[in-house]
């Protein structure tokens, strides 16, 4: 199917790997321009055919840094993807165990990060009438099912996406959340990341813990989800074609979370 996006631009933060660089990906394909944000640039990424931009959005003034170079290079901005964030640092225990310091880092990289972007871009999607799609997670219906601090974060994201959504859609923006299950990237693969943390703590192998994962969290699949296929949802979501669809919230996880 044609997106009818060819010619189209795009902002893509968290674009250097897993989900990020598969939006990318996927909306190159489409013909869309891309700049894809993210803390290093890989390769890979570089291959895709869009610009690379350097940024930690961690920092004060990185968002405004980042908008301001990709209207320069694109003239505009239709789609921005929020991406930015992360779980992939080691399991670190309960509510207790998880200090203020760590849910302040947390909270800004997930919640925080994109607010910020959303900010600095919105007064160009405004003019483009464009789309803003924003990455959460499933654990965000679940908290149960993942570190409370980045649950959290990704709970208010789904949240804002909704108020965004309200607010703009009178003047022509769609805002729409995509929120993905167990997706096969370095947060569950990483030797040294969240799924290595899980596994330790449940005293099996890294290997084990990724071929029950799907039957574990409830998946109606045999296999954890492929970044492209979060990426295809995303690249319809950021086009016309879904021209109606605005202040939803996509699950993308196997069918693991059971409920309406």
């Amino acid at each position: 199917m044609d997106l009818n996006l060819n010619g189209k631009t795009a902002l893509v933060t968290g674009a250097s790997r897993g989900i990020g660089r598969a939006v990318v990906e996927a909306l190159t394909a489409e013909g869309v321009r891309v700049v894809a944000a993210a803390r290093t640039t890989p390769p890979e990424l570089t291959a895709t055919g869009a610009v690379p931009f350097a940024v930690d959005l961690s920092a004060p003034d990185a968002a405004e840094r980042l908008v301001t170079a990709a209207r320069a290079e694109l003239g505009g901005i239709d789609i921005l993807v929020n991406n930015v964030g992360g779980g992939d640092g080691p399991l670190k225990g309960g509510f207790l165990d998880t200090t203020e310091e760590r849910w302040a880092e947390v909270v800004d990289l997930n919640f925080f990060a994109t607010v910020r972007v959303t900010r600095a871009a919105l007064p160009a999607v405004v003019e483009a009438r464009g789309s803003i799609v924003n990455i959460s997670s499933a654990g965000a219906r679940t908290p149960h099912g993942g570190p409370i601090a980045y649950t959290t974060a990704k709970a208010a994201l789904t949240a804002f996406g909704k108020a965004l959504a309200e607010e703009y859609g009178p003047s022509g923006v769609r805002v729409n959340t995509v929120s993905p299950g167990a997706v096969r990237t370095s947060l569950w693969e990483s030797p040294t990341g969240f799924g290595a943390g899980v596994a330790e703590s449940a005293g099996v192998t890294q290997e084990q813990l990724l071929a029950g994962l799907p039957a574990a969290t409830g998946m109606l699949l045999d296999r954890m989800i492929e970044p492209a296929e979060v990426a295809t949802l995303v690249a319809y979501l950021a086009s016309p074609r879904a021209a109606a669809t605005t202040g939803a919230d996509y699950l993308i996880d196997g069918g693991a979370i059971k409920t309406a």
